[in-house]
């Protein structure tokens, strides 16, 4: 299928990047469980090892099923190209791969999922790497925060867990006056719902393993590319623009254009870094997305109705969904997310800490998982798992409180959530 800027949302997330299989006809995309590939002759093998041919070499880094799905991902927001990866996490690793250096540094958002936070405060060190923590909504600080070693910034376009609206725009627009590239998690969101792209992300990011996959099956990550950077603007970023020592001086933003930073993913991160999606685990993930928009708007409208009978609730302090008009989210969640706010927030218990313990242990519809985006509704107390490595003042920060659950609303019947949330807070405040 030819990915015209026609087609409309729904079609393409069903057939962008799938065609029949040559061999057999197949329709649905094939799980090529392989790892080589036969070379036509040792002077096609020698073409796609020096990058002078686009082709399949060894599943580490290309497979046709995983293929299909990276155009499928990039056609839906809206990018040039894409690499996926093992996971979410893996995809963040991949997205600063190119950029950073040792003594670089990255500027990102407070409200970040707390492994996220855990991956940049600590881990991302031990590649001589820094990040500087910012709260997002004061643009002054963003800016005053960048200085000469700032390679991204980074930001979540519906932050987990609180939900909490990204101005993604605003944002771009510092990051494009300081000629450094924006990164935006769009896992909560989907492209669907938010198309950081048009807003002036550089990449985005994703955790296939949530909303495009939807089922809870497989875990995945993605790195999707906007083509829109210029990587040889300046000489902040020398593993793009600079000759390449491991292909003959080659420069990977000269040679490849708009897609110089999805070859780099390939033909460098998943080279070296290894961090491959599997043919089976792309399978499920591409049949998830054909169904993301229905599946988008049932969570959408279930997440509303939840949100807005647990603020009316006496026993919940309040509740972030950025739909509900009591927000201070809701205006820029018209404007970033039209289509709805997500289906991810965070609501307070009194009780505190003991009381959303018991809340999560009496729950019956809702699984008790450290998960999102599933067709299942899904609760967990970030404070004492996701979160549970950081500072009470990052927890609160993040929008993690002792006292804080965070649902991800499923697309059950909307009254059935309900009243199985109404019993449990019974049990765990009496």
């Amino acid at each position: 299928m030819t990915d015209g800027p026609n087609y409309g949302f729904d079609t393409l997330q069903i057939h962008a990047g799938a065609h029949p299989d040559p061999a057999t006809g197949a329709r649905q995309t094939p799980i090529y469980q392989t790892t080589g590939y036969v070379f036509r002759d040792a002077e096609h093998a020698a073409a796609l090892f020096s990058l002078k041919e686009v082709g399949f070499i060894y599943s580490r880094l290309t497979n046709p099923t995983v293929a299909v799905l990276q155009e499928r991902i990039a056609a839906l927001e809206g990018g040039t190209g894409a690499v996926c990866c093992s996971s979410g996490h893996a995809a963040q690793i991949m997205a600063l791969f190119p950029l950073m250096g040792p003594g670089k540094n990255i500027v990102a958002s407070t409200r970040l999922y707390g492994g996220t936070v855990t991956q940049f405060s600590h881990t991302i060190k031990r590649f001589g790497w820094e990040c500087k923590f910012v709260d997002f909504d004061d643009l002054d600080a963003v800016r005053d925060a960048i200085d000469e070693n700032t390679r991204a910034v980074f930001g979540e376009a519906i932050a987990n867990p609180g939900g909490y609206i990204m101005d993604v725009r605003a944002i771009a627009d510092i990051t494009d006056a300081a000629q450094i590239p924006l990164i935006i998690d769009n896992t909560s969101a989907t492209p669907y719902l938010v198309r950081p792209i048009e807003l002036g992300a550089t990449l985005v990011v994703h955790s296939t393993t949530k909303y495009l996959t939807g089922n809870g099956t497989v875990t995945g990550g993605c790195v999707v590319d906007s083509g829109k950077f210029d990587w040889s603007a300046t000489d902040k970023f020398p593993s793009l623009s600079a000759p390449e020592p491991a292909y003959h001086g080659l420069k990977f933003h000269e040679t490849f254009g708009a897609m110089a930073f999805t070859f780099h993913g390939i033909a460098i991160g998943l080279r070296d870094l290894g961090m491959t999606m599997n043919p089976q685990a792309a399978h499920y993930t591409l049949m998830g997305t054909e169904t993301l928009s229905l599946r988008m708007d049932r969570h959408v409208e279930n997440a509303k109705k939840i949100a807005a009978w647990l603020e009316a609730d006496d026993r919940i302090e309040y509740v972030t969904y950025a739909g509900l008009e009591s927000s201070p989210y809701y205006e820029r969640s018209k404007k970033v997310c039209p289509k709805g706010a997500g289906a991810l927030f965070t609501f307070a218990v009194k009780g505190g800490y003991d009381a959303c313990v018991k809340l999560v242990n009496e729950l019956e519809v809702f699984s008790h998982v450290a998960n999102l985006g599933d067709t299942r509704s899904l609760i967990i107390h970030s404070a004492s798992t996701t979160h549970n490595q950081l500072t009470e003042e990052q927890q609160e920060a993040a929008g993690a409180g002792p006292s804080v659950v965070r649902v991800s609303i499923g697309t059950e019947t909307a009254d059935d959530l309900i009243a199985d949330l109404d019993q449990a807070l019974t049990k765990a405040i009496s």
